[in-house]
């Protein structure tokens, strides 16, 4: 009763299914995908437990609950499906609002959590599930949802439901592999946040692959530095902001942060070196540059005989 009391065009469906779509497989299922039975309330838990499954992250819903539900509203927050994910060690990002970059994801191996309303726009009935493969000519998309392991659905029923959600959809990745969708700015938030979760190794790694997508942009650069650093890695955290400073000659924290490793590294020459560039800049860094280039001043004449 409630799919015939869907109402509105499916715009999105019939925009995609009358062209041709030759970066697509004309379908796909990723049957490896995990599955569990949603409980009444819980399927926030359920769902992204398959997802960060499928990501290779061993994790049981009940783990989650905690993590996710919210006894007073009954369900799961976008907001804490997302830090969920980081929480528990997977890069979590929101995907493009569209349906082509859910079947783009698909197509590139990653499971799309998605938010649904089931009901009406004035009565929702909100529902997570994990869309899972889809079939172009047949119009249709598969999804792990509730006590269905293997729901298939028109496309055009599914953006019914998906639409009052605002097209949202959320990946969980390992560290070290993008959404094939990415887009600079949400990229950007999204390590920003991963990397807060405190793990450097992980987040160094997540950096590492953006910064690759993305060679030139100067925050991926000082996160690649920064994780490096916190991940106890020295050599690469002075390459990294070596790079920076090379692709970014404006940059002052580039240069102080490369001084503040290259003096630990024992290379003070170079480190007063990029701690005068750093200082010479000026601007809101120059009191750490300052402060830099008297720690180095005074490393190098504790070393005078």
């Amino acid at each position: 009763m409630l799919l015939i009391l869907l109402s509105g065009c499916a715009t999105q469906t019939r925009a995609l299914l009358a062209r041709t779509h030759p970066e697509l497989p004309s379908q796909l299922e990723l049957k490896a995908t995990p599955f569990f039975p949603q409980e009444l309330y819980q399927c926030g838990p359920a769902a992204l437990a398959a997802s960060l499954r499928a990501a290779g992250i061993p994790v049981e819903p009940e783990t989650l609950v905690a993590q996710v539900y919210l006894p007073q509203r009954e369900g799961s927050l976008q907001l804490e499906m997302l830090a969920a994910g980081r929480r528990n060690g997977a890069l979590s990002l929101t995907i493009p609002a569209r349906l082509d970059a859910l079947l783009a994801e698909l197509a590139g191996g990653n499971p799309v959590l998605v938010l649904q309303n089931l009901s009406l726009r004035w009565i929702p009935v909100w529902h997570y599930a994990v869309a899972i493969g889809y079939d172009l000519a047949r119009g249709e998309i598969i999804l792990r949802s509730g006590t269905t392991e293997r729901l298939v659905l028109p496309m055009s029923t599914f953006e019914h439901t998906w639409a009052r959600s605002g097209y949202w959809g959320m990946v969980t990745l390992a560290p070290g592999k993008l959404p094939a969708t990415a887009e600079e700015a949400t990229m950007l938030d999204a390590l920003v946040a991963f990397e807060k979760n405190g793990n450097a190794a992980d987040a160094h790694k997540a950096y590492a692959a953006a910064a690759q997508r993305w060679p030139g942009n100067l925050t991926l650069l000082l996160g690649l530095g920064n994780t490096a650093y916190g991940a106890g890695n020295r050599v690469a955290a002075a390459d990294a902001f070596r790079r920076a400073g090379r692709q970014h000659p404006d940059s002052a924290p580039a240069f102080n942060n490369l001084a503040v490793v290259l003096s630990e590294l024992g290379q003070l020459d170079d480190a007063r070196a990029a701690a005068e560039t750093a200082l010479a800049l000026g601007g809101p860094w120059r009191a750490a540059a300052l402060a830099t280039l008297e720690s180095i001043q005074a490393a190098k004449q504790r070393k005078i005989p």
